[in-house]
């Protein structure tokens, strides 16, 4: 059977309003990725541009939170998805709209916006709780040989090289012990982080702070990815991180499989 090469892109937007009046749609039709998941929409179903809800050449998909103004995730995909769920199948996490999981013949594509630990410690404990429920809701589906792409804003870097100042950040949610200990559980389990599996290289970053002009001196941190089952790692080619694309506090990233 011939193989074809699927290009799947991944990108925190911060806004779908804001990034579309950046030009995130011509963006997008000139990429022509075969699938494209995007996180923190931020709007509700309503509020979404024409665009995103029904592009040209795609099947569109959609989870929004309760709260307005809040979480969601999107996925666009050529082809159209045998399956689309939004669900762990616990209402707790359900209702932010982080989930977006699409399947096919060939794989199956989680589009996931993992919560922000920074808040407080309830918000932490609930990032902490959402890892594990993901973690046991795809781990079956890794016992079974499925295989699996992983996407999406983690909202932590895993190891010092994935961000740009770890020393002064031990003791902030995003590189915390516990959650960077969670991150090497989850490829215990069988996943890979597909950048570092091409890239062992420091200084590539995802998310750089607004606020103090950190994009320009690449002072950034490394929490969006893509893992793979390591039934699929055969099939990826390449794993890039787009950090020349603006338009949100994160870039996007990109792998590209043949399968």
């Amino acid at each position: 059977m011939t193989k074809r090469e699927i290009r799947i892109l991944c990108w925190n937007i911060n806004g779908i309003r804001a990034a579309c009046k950046k030009g995130l749609l011509p963006w997008f039709y000139k990429e022509s990725p075969d699938v494209l998941c995007l996180q923190e929409i931020k709007a509700q179903l309503e509020d979404i541009p024409s665009g995103v809800k029904c592009p040209e050449g795609y099947h569109a998909y959609l989870s929004v939170s309760q709260r307005k103004g809040y979480s969601g995730v999107a996925t666009l995909s050529k082809d159209k998805p045998t399956r689309v769920a939004t669900s762990l199948f616990n209402e707790r996490f359900d209702v932010e709209g982080r989930v977006l999981i699409t399947t096919y013949p060939f794989l199956t594509v989680f589009n996931i916006y993992f919560p922000n630990g920074k808040a407080n410690e309830q918000r932490l404990k609930y990032k902490m709780e959402f890892y594990e429920a993901f973690l046991s809701f795809i781990e079956p589906l890794q016992k079974k040989g499925e295989r699996l792409v992983i996407c999406g804003d983690f909202n932590t870097a895993h190891e010092e090289i994935d961000l740009a100042r770890p020393n002064e950040n031990k003791e902030i949610s995003g590189f915390l012990p516990m959650e960077r200990a969670w991150i090497d559980k989850f490829i215990a389990h069988g996943f890979v982080d597909c950048f570092r599996y091409f890239n062992k290289q420091s200084n590539n970053y995802t998310w750089w702070s607004m606020r103090t002009r950190a994009r320009e001196r690449n002072v950034g941190w490394r929490i969006d990815y893509f893992f793979v089952s390591d039934s699929l790692l055969d099939s990826v080619t390449e794993a890039s991180i787009l950090s020349n694309v603006m338009g949100s506090d994160h870039c996007p990233l990109e792998i590209k499989l043949l399968v």
